[in-house]
């Protein structure tokens, strides 16, 4: 059975996740409905710094390192969303992120992660606060 998408739990186990924090039973059905779920093992480069967008990940249980130029900037954990800012600005990825444990991902696809944002006000305010704080660190 998919790690999240248990029938008479997922939107109560959604409901946990940081990132949907606040959304309402309707948007997590909605969020499961646009979203897959992908496992990967420790030492899986998730986004290689220069790939081009195609997807974004919210992380739903495990930590990742993020990597500029092959420098390591941050921790990432569950409830964080990565991969977004190469979406949003329709440009390569600018750094690297390296599952540190098994990862538990939500994977939104470019339509998705676009359909998320129209649909859903909360999601799009918590992608621009992201952007805005990670411009703010320069990361």
């Amino acid at each position: 059975m998919p790690f999240w998408k248990r029938e008479t739990e997922s939107v109560g186990w959604l409901a946990s996740v940081a990132f949907f924090e606040g959304f309402d039973d309707d948007q997590l059905r909605r969020v499961a409905a646009l979203s897959s779920e992908v496992v990967a093992p420790a030492g899986t480069v998730i986004i290689d710094q220069g790939d081009a967008a195609n997807d974004c990940f919210v992380i739903v249980e495990g930590t990742a390192s993020v990597y500029m130029n092959g420098e390591f900037i941050a921790s990432v954990n569950a409830g964080t969303m990565v991969g977004e800012t190469a979406l949003v600005d329709h440009r390569p990825r600018n750094a690297s992120v390296i599952g540190d444990t098994e990862l538990k991902l939500l994977r939104f696809n470019a339509k998705q992660f676009r359909q998320l944002l129209d649909e859903m006000p909360k999601a799009s305010e918590r992608v621009m606060t992201l952007l805005h704080d990670r411009m703010k660190r320069g990361s």
